[in-house]
């Protein structure tokens, strides 16, 4: 992102600079890649994103002692720089300033420098990027760029850095020997600098050290909502103005909101947002998937990456609105974002790959743009024509480059119209304008699928991986859809089997290395991918999975003195502080996923420490939720749980005999998200071992029997499917 830079006061002295030789032997690989360029010791790592920067003439180092030692040893600062593979303008700082040998080195010279992957350290990532909200004034995003001492105090925050100053924004070739200099000449001023940032740190990275204020309940979820509605655009959907970011989260707990109120402004703002989203640019309406987030007000201009977690949570927003209204446009999207995951970001093994670029050929979103000459040779005249009306493409382009202003001819596809409402202006039926776009759009995908790809980044992430399998399985369950459950299962297997060790959780796979100890996302939406799961499966050992985990998350990153979860465990490496996530930025947080984990768990197994647990977390963090309850809507869906109205369902049957079918199938069709569903199996034992109250929950009469409990009061059991949904509707 590029963002403006804060100097600290100490910085402000301009002070003269010498570009320092460099010399290419001081790298730590001697190795030569095919273009002849020596390769850095990032050549050994397995993150696409350091492996970008393993033939720089920067002498990067990966985060560990050898660096920190190193920079102790030859009495430098720290360069930390952080990004992500398929970040545009980490690519921008790369070729400008990291590929660059003037400036190279100079950060040779001044610096020990650190490249981290933010999704497979998001632990270090944290850290500094609250510094950089710390130190600066503008907004911070990545790259990321700190300088810090050798024992991690940081002193120095910045994103983007041209090579040479411009704009008012400092550039590499002054930033880098002014900061040296002032190592040199003023280390007091410095280090007091490092002390008072590494203070501030401290208390901003730990809400619970803030005095608990009143308790959240009803009042807390309508605050919520009148914020959320203070926000939102009722032209386009959304909240706020450009960029213009998805946040499912929002979405989701609008949706339990309407729900539970009666408030059909909320429901109809979520509907607004997902119309608008899936017909405008920020959708890829060739080959599927939503783009990372929108550069206007209209959801028409992207910024072309994608990522998992947006395809897995948007995907839960439309399967779970789809389930609420019934609009067949919101199934539709769903599904093809899932063809989209399948195809594209599936690994042979069945976990689920980070990212794809927005660069292509050096050139933002030059993959997906269109000229109407493309269009018109690939589709023919009729065909051509009609796809350019429906998705208003214009000769001149309706693309506007963010960095160049040029407006090279080429187009977004977007739709103005739902299919629908584009057909009756046509003329046509929907069934014709329908199967009309899919010849056509295959048409433009099987040419696309000629140009050069972005770039993919193949790691498998273990967190991210959860809120995909939570996606397709519940999207299983609600469009019947055993592919979808299959893909679930198979990821959620391939996770437990490899990226586990010593029976603990890791973050990170990729080409046969699994690495990194699982922080609290980790074990938070792997966990909710399980849930959901046991709900489209009912096999126990997801669910038992479930337990073993939360046990194991309560153990190693509970707070015993403030509640709470930490980031890391405790077990983990010590970094400069240890932090607590409670806020929702693009995917929700740890903390909030967890409290609803614990929610559910405590109804499955009937043991009440799990909902202390809950309730100890919502307390711990009551204080900045009641002031900021916008920024946390992920807790907002969590508390809406705890407030109720909130179900226990066991149905009691034998497995595949219509009458359990039957009943099944019915509970699926309703949208009922604040429930826990079981399933006794007439001819087995094992629910029982995890929920011991269902061994009393029996068939009557022979026949697929439903328990329902409202609010920790039960009502009577019904063989009727209807009469269950009745006792839902209470």
């Amino acid at each position: 992102m590029l963002n403006n830079i804060k100097i600290i006061t100490l910085f402000s002295v301009a002070l003269l600079f010498t570009v320092i030789s460099f010399n290419l032997n001081s790298f730590g690989g001697t190795e030569v890649n095919p273009n002849g360029k020596k390769m850095n010791r990032l050549q050994n790592e397995k993150s696409p994103y350091l492996l970008q920067h393993a033939d720089n003439p920067v002498d990067w180092y990966p985060w560990g002692e050898e660096a920190f030692e190193k920079a102790r040893k030859e009495d430098k600062p720290i360069l930390l720089s952080i990004g992500y593979s398929t970040c545009h303008w980490c690519h921008v700082m790369e070729h400008e300033s990291f590929e660059d040998n003037e400036v190279a080195a100079l950060m040779n010279e001044n610096f020990i420098s650190i490249k981290v992957d933010r999704e497979e350290r998001p632990d270090i990532d944290n850290i500094y990027m609250t510094v950089c909200q710390l130190l600066s004034q503008g907004g911070c995003g990545w790259p990321l760029n700190i300088v810090m001492t050798p024992d991690k105090k940081p002193f120095y925050a910045a994103t983007y850095v041209p090579k040479q100053s411009r704009y008012g924004r400092l550039g590499m070739m002054e930033l880098v020997p002014r900061i040296g200099e002032v190592w040199k000449n003023n280390r007091e001023e410095i280090l007091k600098s490092a002390e008072s940032a590494t203070q501030s740190l401290t208390v901003a990275t730990d809400p619970t050290r803030i005095q608990a204020s009143e308790e959240l309940d009803n009042t807390t979820l309508k605050k919520t909502f009148q914020q959320l509605e203070s926000r939102y655009d009722p032209a386009h959907g959304g909240f706020g103005n450009r960029p213009k970011f998805p946040t499912p989260h929002n979405l989701l707990f609008l949706l339990r909101y309407g729900q539970r109120t009666g408030n059909q402004k909320a429901i109809d703002m979520v509907s607004k947002t997902l119309e608008s989203m899936s017909n405008g640019g920020i959708f890829d309406h060739v080959g599927f998937g939503f783009h990372r987030y929108s550069t206007d007000t209209e959801w028409l201009v992207p910024h072309f990456e994608k990522m998992l977690y947006d395809q897995a949570l948007l995907a839960l927003a439309y399967t779970e609105a789809y389930q609420l209204t019934r609009k067949p446009g919101f199934k539709r999207t769903a599904e093809q974002i899932f063809t989209y995951v399948l195809r594209d970001m599936t690994s042979p093994e069945g976990g689920f790959y980070s990212a794809e670029d927005a660069d292509s050929e050096g050139e933002e979103g030059k993959f997906y743009l269109w000229t109407e000459n493309e269009i018109i040779e690939t589709l023919g005249k009729d065909d051509g024509e009609l796809i350019i009306k429906i998705y208003n493409t214009s000769a001149e382009g309706n693309f506007v480059d963010e960095v160049s202003g040029d407006r090279p001819g080429t187009n977004i596809l977007h739709l103005n119209k739902n299919p629908d409402q584009a057909a009756m202006a046509l003329g046509i039926s929907a069934d014709e304008l329908s199967k009309r776009i899919e010849t056509s759009r295959q048409k433009l995908f099987d040419l696309r699928e000629k140009r050069i790809h972005p770039s993919k980044d193949d790691k498998i992430i273990t967190d991210w991986n959860g809120l995909m399998i939570a996606a397709l399985a519940k999207a299983g369950r609600v469009f019947n859809n055993r592919e979808y459950t299959d893909a679930a299962e198979k990821a959620a297997n391939f996770i437990t089997a490899t990226l586990t060790k010593d029976g603990r959780l890791l973050h990170r796979y990729r080409n046969g290395d699994a690495a990194i100890l699982a922080n609290i996302d980790d074990y938070s939406f792997f966990i909710w991918g399980l849930l959901e799961l046991y709900e489209s499966t009912f096999n126990t050992e997801y669910l038992k999975e479930a337990v073993t985990l939360n046990d194991q998350m309560l153990k190693y990153f509970w707070d015993d003195k403030n509640f709470g979860f930490f980031f890391s465990p405790s077990d983990g490496e010590k970094l400069l502080v240890k932090q607590k996530e409670i806020y929702d930025g693009a995917v929700p947080s740890g903390n909030a996923v967890s409290m609803l984990n614990l929610l559910k768990l405590s109804r499955i197994t009937a043991d009440t420490k799990y909902e202390t647990y809950a309730n100890e977390l919502a307390t711990a963090f009551s204080t900045t939720l009641n002031n900021s309850p916008i920024s946390h809507t992920m807790f907002m869906s969590a508390l809406d749980f705890a407030v109720g109205p909130s179900y226990e369902i066991v149905i009691t049957g034998k497995k595949g005999s219509p009458d359990t079918d039957k009943m099944i199938s019915t509970l699926r069709e309703k949208y009922v998200p604040n429930k826990v569903v079981l399933f006794k199996d007439e001819n087995s034992v094992d629910i029982t071992e995890i929920a011991p109250y269902t061994k009393s929950q029996k068939l009557i009469d022979g026949v697929a029997t439903s328990y329902v409990c409202l609010n920790f009061i039960c009502k009577l059991p019904t063989t009727d499917p209807q009469k269950m949904l009745e006792l839902l509707n209470n």
